[in-house]
């Protein structure tokens, strides 16, 4: 996939400010830290997160994402009969049905003619929905469109330290499929994406690539019964393993698309899991260390809007030059993988 037409007007993230410590979360494991013999720091050392993000107790991702999705249609200076398309994109969404992506609309106040639904895929499910407006756009069937996703991680984290403390039927081997439950944080982030006829920021997009290696599917799964993943496993070890190859596989076929190199590219942003996904995914790619941008230290785990919120705090420090480039390198359990390239512009002066 290549465009000639698109541009990244606006990318915001919003983050909650109940801070929960790695180091809270296994004071509350005592329980079973004391039963399986489990030395406390073992969850820090092992994933480089040191604290993530909690939205407040009865928090509807919806409402979040109209804060977000505002705050990225302001920032945009467009005006909201502008905007053709809305896509949620997160994990988590408000009901079965409708699509979360309703209310959102509803409460942005965007036109009728607006097309909204919600996509899902995983961590991958802003990117996706980045995907889908941008081959809206470059079809000439919209002008602008909003992608916004919001990630509530408390239940999934309160509802995993419970079950770690209760079921005594737990062994240091069985156990490990849950840990992965305990780096999940919350945050939300919303783009916009414009016709390069009327955007401002001038920062286009320049292309993308997808692999799909769904033999792997099963890695990472919620309950079946439990829709809404209050519970989750995942096989860590084999899923890092299998996720960054599927990267590794797609990243050459992503150069060839854009017609880059490795030198191509001055900054790039990964899903942010731990540290060790981390350095895996810079060492099987090739990459220089220094290009990355890391969050998940301070933000754990946030699902689908861990990239998107990564590439808007490093535009906020201002880290990506004017006519430099970019890579989003998403790999996002299922497995999939989705890799796009991005060169910054110059943002016009202010107009209003």
């Amino acid at each position: 996939m290549k465009y000639e037409n698109v541009c990244v007007e606006t990318v915001v993230c919003r983050l909650p400010e109940e801070i929960v410590t790695t180091e809270e979360i296994e004071t509350r494991l005592q329980p079973v830290y004391e039963r399986l013999h489990l030395h406390s720091g073992r969850l820090e050392l092992m994933t480089g997160i040191k604290e993530r993000r909690l939205w407040p107790r009865g928090t509807r991702v919806g409402q979040q994402s109209i804060i977000t999705a505002r705050d990225a249609l302001e920032k945009s200076f467009l005006e909201p009969e502008k905007i053709g398309a809305l896509v949620h994109g997160s994990v988590c969404r408000d009901f079965l049905e409708p699509a979360t992506a309703c209310g959102v609309h509803a409460g942005v106040g965007l036109s009728e003619k607006c097309m909204i639904f919600d996509v899902s895929n995983a961590c991958l499910g802003i990117l996706t929905g980045m995907l889908q407006i941008a081959n809206m756009i470059e079809l000439g069937e919209i002008e602008a469109g909003i992608v916004v996703g919001t990630e509530d991680s408390r239940s999934l984290l309160e509802t995993t330290i419970q079950q770690m403390n209760e079921d005594t039927s737990l062994t240091r081997q069985s156990i490990k499929p849950l840990f992965a439950s305990l780096t999940i944080g919350s945050a939300s982030a919303a783009m916009v994406l414009t016709h390069k006829n009327i955007s401002r920021s001038k920062n286009h997009l320049l292309g993308a690539k997808v692999l799909a290696n769904t033999r792997f599917c099963h890695l990472c799964q919620s309950d079946e019964e439990n829709r809404m993943g209050d519970s989750m496993k995942t096989d860590s070890e084999e899923l890092l393993i299998q996720g960054v190859d599927t990267a590794r596989r797609l990243f050459p076929e992503f150069l060839k698309e854009l017609g880059w190199t490795r030198e191509s590219f001055s900054r790039y942003f990964c899903h942010q899991v731990g540290k060790a996904h981390q350095k895996l995914v810079i060492n099987s790619l090739g990459l220089d260390p220094a290009g990355d941008f890391s969050t998940l230290e301070f933000m754990g785990n946030t699902g689908s809007a861990a990239l998107p919120s990564a590439l808007a705090l490093g535009l906020q420090q201002g880290i990506c030059e004017p006519g430099s480039c970019s890579a989003l390198l998403g790999i996002g359990s299922g497995i999939n993988s989705l890799m796009l390239g991005i060169r910054w512009g110059e943002t016009e002066p202010d107009a209003r």
